[in-house]
């Protein structure tokens, strides 16, 4: 008889759970979360499994590929949906959980997730490791001003390469704003260090990709959309179509119809946040700072004059990202048309 295996993954030990075909609990155990001890127990195991299920999160890839190499069947679950399917259990344990996912795994109840591959999950870990950094840089930056604004003392605008000269120039004198204005500065530059140098590889990776190459040829599009959209695609063909990549990055519009209420709402907002940014900040760009004309943009501009320009944004987003699944597919840089002109 087929047996299916639910595992609720945690930190230190995860819970598994067995079900036949009929959905009766055969085993439930805890193991540690480490592969060698997951897949040595499913090697014991005296029974056939013919998959195995994971709710997708932080450790859960980890775990996958690990299985996945051992030979077995193993899928990752969509969050959501897993949530979605387990809400009516008043009490809720990680031995219910397992025993959940062994279920929708048995029903066929489930949505599989894309398993990074390693090269794409290197990549999404210097993005990730950068836009952090990026982050942690600004916020120094503007408690600096917020503290010499309390003294009266104005920052005004100034460029990065002359901040810090800046700041040393406004808290001359002042001993007290010299302890701790010359340590966050000393912060500002550990910082800055390390964005730079993670800068610099993600720029590295990019110039020598081909498909980051060929994308880049799209307007609005540089380094550091290409390379978040192409670790987030990882494999252009698991999209079958390649309209549907902007309602996997959450860019096409909510929709509720029950009886005589069918509303639409705004963009549902699932999937990669840091691509459906990316390009939305490589739309805002090719609408407000692109000086040559495309009929992407003639079709945007068209939206911004019946709907906004903050929706024209939104859509161009989400076309964006379906022209760049095609000239990733098709192999081509992208076609600006017959009557592209500089303006």
């Amino acid at each position: 008889m087929e047996h299916y295996a639910g595992i609720d993954v945690s930190l230190k030990e995860s819970s598994v759970c067995i079900v036949d075909a009929k959905g009766k609990v055969v085993r439930e155990v805890k193991v540690a979360s480490e592969p060698e001890c997951l897949v040595g127990y499913f090697d014991e195991l005296d029974l056939s499994v013919v998959r195995v299920g994971l709710e997708a999160g932080p450790l859960s890839q980890w775990l996958h590929a690990a299985l996945a190499a051992s030979g077995r069947e193993v899928v990752l679950l969509e969050t959501r949906h897993v949530k979605a399917a387990l809400s009516a259990m008043t009490v809720k344990t990680d031995r219910k959980d397992a025993r959940g996912i062994a279920q929708l795994l048995r029903m066929g109840w489930y949505r599989p997730v894309h398993a990074k591959s390693p090269p794409a999950q290197d990549v999404r870990a210097l993005l990730v490791g950068r836009k952090l950094l990026q982050g942690k840089l600004l916020d120094v930056e503007l408690s600096i001003r917020g503290i010499l604004r309390g003294y009266g003392l104005k920052v005004g605008e100034v460029s990065r390469g002359r901040f810090e000269a800046r700041i040393r120039e406004l808290i001359e004198g002042h001993p007290a704003l010299s302890v701790v204005i010359g340590g966050m500065l000393a912060a500002r530059t550990a910082l800055w260090d390390e964005f730079t140098r993670l800068h610099r590889a993600m720029l590295k990776i990019a110039r020598a990709d081909q498909v980051c190459q060929r994308l880049m040829t799209a307007p609005g599009v540089g380094a550091l959309v290409a390379l978040t959209y192409r670790s987030a695609v990882d494999d252009p063909a698991r999209f079958g179509k390649s309209s549907t990549v902007g309602a996997y990055f959450g860019l096409t519009p909510k929709k509720y119809q029950s009886g005589e209420t069918d509303r639409d709402g705004g963009v549902s907002k699932v999937g990669d946040a840091m691509v459906r940014t990316a390009l939305f900040e490589a739309a805002h760009i090719m609408l407000t700072r692109a000086t040559r004309f495309s009929s992407l943009k003639r079709w945007a501009l068209d939206v911004a004059q019946r709907r906004g320009m903050k929706r024209a944004k939104v859509a161009l987003a989400r076309k964006l990202g379906v022209v760049l699944h095609r000239l990733w597919i098709d192999a081509t840089d992208f076609r600006w048309g017959a009557n592209a002109v500089a303006v």
